[in-house]
């Protein structure tokens, strides 16, 4: 731990010094205050000195099973008038200068780190999974968030004047000490259950359910006593007004503002060239909805945290998109706003054994409000003692939300400086708590036989291929192979409700009297379809609209250069002439694959209509247990309905004469193994996508080309296909296997090259 500890202590030392020297030449330059440099030197020498200690303890403090945002809460009380004020008060006074202007720089760079910090608990914030929990999740919100609103609410009304900024603002701070206390931290719960692998089971997905719930209606809690402080007091018009105007706002934004979102994340994500372009977008959005909530007398707080649900939300939201902008808020806005929290409060008036009394209190009255919150909500929910325990151990952890809100009220006069600093004591020891608490009582908890299958098919989900998909690009023109790809790409969007982007290549522009969009109306038919087998299969009703645009190119290189750019996660390929007589791709197909860096799909929907107009095939899918074949696979079975299609799974594998030694007898025993292992995979992933059983083959001795010729043959499959690896070199070629397969075979084929 010395080590640990060292070059992070040398390394604040060595900040806390220059930065003392560099505001004592400002004071004599300018004759006791600050010149205007010295007033962003100081800035800059604040900030780095927030990050550089708040990464250090926080990175400590994850090593003992905690929370970062703790560590960087604990660098702000060491840096603050809690030590180092208390240790080197001129020290402390150079580098953290009272002059309001000095002040005033950093307080505004961490206002706008709340909004951000707003913003990514919005875009974690899952409403999908609440609809998915129900009755648990709002039980347990109901009951979780009343009972310790009205132990604090209680407990802000009978505190002492002295502890209030004004007396006759009692209800104000009685409201934001209320909230406090009501509100559990999504991102700390969280933590703990992804920690401990809990995440995904339902007990874990009941707890972070309620914590999204309570999150949300502590904000509205929040929006609406901001309300009655602007206000004045309880003034019942400007109550309702505040009430009503929450009301619309949200009722507009969950309808109107999410479409509006939608299409402006998509639009500026096809339309811009520029880096970063759909995290610009997404901050002002940010910004307009905290201008709005600001504008209803809500404060920016509820406009910022709609606005990171609604950008959640988005299907057009890549991983890629979201890690940039979570990036930047973690590494930089957290530890900056988490140690200002800190700076601001000062734990030497625990000095005061009334306070300090208080202060136990606060915990204790905080820690059984929330416990028996949670526990009652749990048990009238349905669940057992030993979860319903662990519901109240989970929810009892208030970490950055609490901070959040009793920051805000400390900026607004509704909490005095020693009320703020006792809240701010109460969430470090109720979210350093939470974490043993809550590993002891998962622990307790055994799995049942539907669950441990649920988590046995996410574990496949989690290893997937299809699964990682967020968007499919087409690129077709109106042959039977075009047709052919916008029906596979539509099936695969509709299952996952992902959205999809049509290419079609036409040599000329449309007359009048032709369909405009036979593609788009083609892909949209076959998601409508995919949708209902999802439907079928899990039983969750998930929209059926599969956000679906289509345009018009002339040359389909031309196209995919324009569009690849965008984030696509697989690009499917139907075009007349995919491939010559001899199995060489066609240099149209070249150029195109060419100019896509990701996963391929070329569709052929060979002789004739039948691929078109069947609901199901007979498909065959070579295995050899490499990871492209497994994806082939994948594709196969998410592009086909299962009651409607029949699937035969060929391992070609050599067996050829042995000696009889005891060396060839093992080495033949362990083909046979391996032979299983493959075929045992392929049956688990079939089952996964509704294919309970389907048929195997082996054949020995024989080209793996003739070997699926003849299994295709012999079964009565309709269509092939093969997962392989792309080959470097001036064409797109896809092995010798795949060249004579294309060669020979007059069915129908995908083609999976990743």
């Amino acid at each position: 731990m010395f080590k640990q500890i060292f070059p992070l202590a040398l390394g604040a030392g060595m900040f806390l010094l220059a930065t003392a020297a560099l505001a004592a030449d400002g004071k004599a330059a300018a004759g006791g205050s600050i010149v205007t440099g010295s007033k962003e030197a100081i800035l800059v020498a604040e900030v780095a000195l927030l990050l550089l200690v708040g990464r250090g303890l926080g990175e400590i403090m994850q090593r003992f099973g905690q929370p970062a945002v703790i560590g960087q809460l604990l660098a702000g009380l060491i840096l603050g008038p809690s030590l180092f004020g208390w240790i080197w008060p001129e020290a402390h006074d150079l580098i953290f200068p009272k002059n309001p202007e000095q002040k005033a720089l950093i307080t505004g760079l961490a206002n706008m780190g709340v909004m951000m910090l707003l913003l990514l608990t919005g875009m974690e914030t899952d409403l999908g999974l609440v609809k998915k929990i129900g009755t648990p999740a709002f039980a347990i919100t109901a009951t979780g968030v009343l009972v310790p609103f009205a132990c604090g609410f209680g407990l802000g009304m009978l505190l002492p004047s002295s502890l209030l900024p004004d007396a006759n603002e009692r209800l104000v701070a009685a409201l934001f000490l209320g909230t406090a206390l009501s509100i559990s931290s999504i991102k700390i719960v969280a933590m703990v259950a992804r920690e401990m692998n809990f995440m995904r089971r339902n007990l874990g997905q009941i707890i972070v359910a309620s914590s999204i719930l309570e999150d949300t209606t502590g904000w509205v809690i929040v929006s609406i006593t901001l309300g009655i402080a602007g206000a004045g007091g309880l003034a019942w018009g400007s109550l309702g007004k505040t009430i009503i105007g929450t009301a619309i706002f949200l009722t507009l934004a969950y309808t109107v503002g999410r479409r509006l979102v939608f299409w402006l994340i998509r639009w500026v994500n096809d339309t811009f060239i520029g880096e970063y372009a759909v995290v610009t977008a997404i901050l002002i959005v940010m910004c307009g909805l905290a201008l709005v909530t600001q504008g209803l007398g809500v404060n920016t707080v509820l406009g910022s945290f709609v606005a990171g649900v609604l950008v959640g939300e988005s299907p057009i939201l890549s991983r890629h998109i979201e890690d940039q902008l979570r990036g930047f808020i973690t590494a930089f806005m957290m530890p900056v706003f988490f140690g200002l929290s800190g700076l601001s409060a000062d734990l030497t008036i625990l000095k005061d054994p009334a306070l300090a009394l208080l202060t136990i209190g606060l915990v204790v009255i905080a820690s059984i409000g929330k416990f028996s919150g949670a526990f009652i909500g749990a048990e009238l929910s349905g669940l057992t003692r030993p979860e319903a325990l662990a519901v109240g151990c989970g929810m009892n952890a208030r970490g950055s939300t609490e901070v959040i809100v009793a920051t805000i009220g400390l900026t607004m006069g509704a909490l005095s400086q020693n009320l703020y600093t006792m809240i701010v004591t109460m969430a470090v020891i109720t979210t350093m708590a939470m974490p043993p608490m809550l590993r002891w009582a998962l622990q307790r908890l055994p799995i049942s036989d539907d669950e441990k299958a649920r988590l046995e098919n996410e574990e496949i989900d989690a290893k997937g291929f299809v699964s990682r998909f967020e968007r499919l690009l087409v690129a077709a023109d109106e042959s039977a192979n075009g047709k052919f790809a916008s029906r596979l790409g539509g099936f695969i969007a509709g299952q996952r409700g992902l959205p999809m982007t049509v290419v079609e290549v036409a040599s000329k522009p449309k007359k009048a009297s032709e369909p405009s969009e036979p593609l788009k109306d083609a892909a949209i038919e076959s998601a409508k379809e995919g949708h209902q087998v999802k439907k079928e299969k899990e039983g969750e009703n998930r929209p059926d609209k599969v956000e679906v645009s289509a345009r018009q190119e002339e040359k389909v290189d031309d196209a995919i250069q324009k569009e690849a750019p965008k984030g696509y996660d697989l690009l499917l390929i139907g075009i007349e002439r995919m491939h010559s007589a001899d199995g060489v791709f066609s240099k149209t197909v070249d150029k195109a694959a060419s100019g896509f860096e990701g996963p391929l799909a070329l569709a052929m929907a060979g002789n004739g209509e039948k691929a078109l107009e069947a609901k199901g095939w007979n498909i065959l899918i070579p295995v050899n247990g490499t990871e492209a074949s497994r994806r082939g696979a994948e594709i196969a079975f998410a592009l086909a309905p299962p009651k409607e299609s029949r699937v035969v799974a060929l391992h070609v594998a050599d067996r050829r004469a042995t000696n009889g030694t005891s060396h060839t007898r093992r080495r033949s025993r362990g083909r046979r193994r391996t032979e299983k292992a493959v075929l045992d995979d392929i049956k688990s992933l079939a089952a996964r996508y509704g294919f309970n059983r389907i048929e195997t083959a082996v054949h020995t001795d024989v080209s793996p080309d003739d070997a699926i010729l003849s299994e295709a043959k012999k079964s009565g499959c309709d269509l092939i296909v093969i997962g392989t690896n792309k080959r470097v070199g001036d064409r797109l070629y896809l092995g010798q296997t795949v060249e004579h397969v294309m060669k020979e075979w007059k069915g129908a084929a995908v083609l999976v090259a990743t």
